[in-house]
């Protein structure tokens, strides 16, 4: 019934309902629902756009983000991000030229230095070309007074070389910071500092056309912004979430902090709130599938990858304004804007099939990281997310073995040994970590971090240790 109003979104009625409602089931009732289908082949056309409603913006359904910029570094420990300004130049030229036209960045993405380089890519353009979005990204404690969240904000606009932003979120809503809960972090970082009511005075002077929150962690603060935009305290132009087909009905088996997309979604879709999409792909996880997954999308549309499937199964309710992509080299950027260009919505039976795959996906053991890099640096020189990443293509490849009874125990245990080796430094291996915690302070997925190295560095100990 949860799935009911996505397929409403659809225009698929209660039959599509019906059938995403058996998608949990597995065995022989599912062989002719896997079987291969002709493959609808994509035609290129223009940009998917949708409408705010509030501000009538033309909005591209395929949204620009900003945390993962080309570098000319790949240094994770640098305590400067180093951008590739010529190539974020080119991308956003490329962008801007085939329909993309919303941009999302934050004081705290790539190091501090995201804005200024967004300011410096987008200011060559005409200011009514694209649409901004920034964030009020002010999670530290010593930036908690208004007067250092107002700077940020005042910061915000000058490297983004602006006199408005088209966007502007309270960043991380729900979040915790150190010793205080979701709620007590939203009170201190919004209300009790009165930036909450200066945010909206911005809003009233056209320094902010758009106000709303990205949200992340403990649903009471969700469910409280939502009751206060009904009892008129406060008003939502829009809300970012995280959503993908894997947390749709399953992301508190994926992390148990999390909240289901279907709930987030429908909650502000009946309110007419426009929704705005974070981690489409789940931090890379998704356009990085098991093999098998993979076959069965090749079997049904030959021509798309596993992340263009995940990218149409989140542009497709009607209610998204745009989906963000942090799309680092232009190849991803080709595809993206292939993708959207014009958004083919995933059908009831691509649907029930996504179902049935989020659903497996979500208890196959990986470390739910989205990459963000919030973690980093690590104070013992931890390469945490290529850790995390490693570990989780293996696992999806099957390729993680716990005792000599994996089939393929040989060749598994050589690969990922030599594999980890390779793709992480000895001084950066999960050995090094000594579970200080201080990773876990920043980590917007809640993940306990050194809890995940353990296992890890286990399961390496138990291969070296049993050839």
């Amino acid at each position: 019934m949860k799935r009911r109003a996505f397929l409403r979104d659809l225009g698929l009625g209660a039959a599509g309902a019906m059938l995403v409602s058996c998608a949990g089931k597995t065995g022989a009732e599912d062989a002719d629902a896997d079987a291969p289908v002709k493959a609808s082949h994509h035609k290129r056309g223009p940009m998917t756009m949708r409408t705010n409603p509030n501000t009538s913006d033309s909005v591209s359904i395929l949204g620009y983000g900003c945390m993962r910029l080309p570098s000319l570094s790949e240094d994770p420990e640098s305590e400067s991000y180093n951008v590739d300004q010529e190539e974020v130049n080119r991308q956003v030229d490329y962008a801007l030229a085939h329909g993309v036209n919303y941009f999302d960045t934050s004081p705290a993405y790539c190091k501090g230095e995201s804005e200024a380089a967004m300011g410096i890519a987008l200011s060559r353009h005409p200011r009514d070309k694209y649409l901004l979005a920034t964030k009020l990204s002010n999670f530290a404690p010593q930036t908690w007074p208004a007067a250092e969240s107002q700077k940020m904000f005042e910061n915000s606009l000058k490297n983004l070389k602006t006199d408005h932003v088209d966007y502007l979120l309270m960043h991380a809503i729900g979040m915790s910071a150190g010793d205080l809960s979701g709620m007590e972090a939203y009170e201190e970082r919004y209300i009790k500092n009165g930036m909450l009511a200066w945010l909206e005075e911005q809003k009233k002077a056209g320094r902010i056309r758009n106000l709303g929150f990205s949200y992340h962690g403990d649903v009471e603060v969700f469910d409280r912004l939502l009751r206060e935009h009904d009892e008129g305290l406060h008003h939502w132009d829009f809300v970012q979430i995280q959503l993908n087909y894997v947390d749709w009905e399953n992301a508190k088996e994926v992390n148990p902090r999390n909240t289901n997309a279907s709930y987030l979604y429908n909650e502000l879709a009946k309110r007419n709130i426009p929704v705005v999409i974070m981690e489409p792909l789940l931090g890379g996880r998704l356009a990085d599938v098991p093999t098998a997954v993979a076959a069965k999308m090749k079997q049904r549309r030959p021509d798309d990858s596993p992340a263009a499937w995940a990218f149409r199964f989140a542009g497709t309710p009607e209610k998204i304004l745009t989906v963000l992509s942090g799309m680092t080299y232009m190849d991803h950027l080709k595809e993206n804007v292939s993708t959207f260009s014009s958004l083919d919505p995933i059908t009831e039976d691509e649907n029930a099939f996504l179902m049935r795959v989020g659903a497996d996906l979500s208890v196959n053991g990986v470390v739910p990281c989205t990459g963000c890099s919030y973690c980093m640096p690590c104070p013992y020189g931890l390469d945490i997310p290529t850790i995390f990443d490693f570990y989780n293509t293996c696992v999806n490849e099957d390729m993680v073995p716990h005792d000599k009874r994996h089939p393929r125990y040989a060749e598994a245990r050589k690969r990922f040994l030599i594999g980890m080796s390779r793709a992480v430094p000895a001084d950066r291996q999960p050995s090094r970590c000594i579970a200080c915690g201080e990773c876990l302070k920043h980590c917007p997925q809640g993940i306990a971090i050194p809890d995940e190295m353990a296992k890890i560095e286990r399961s390496l100990l138990n291969l070296r240790n049993n050839a």
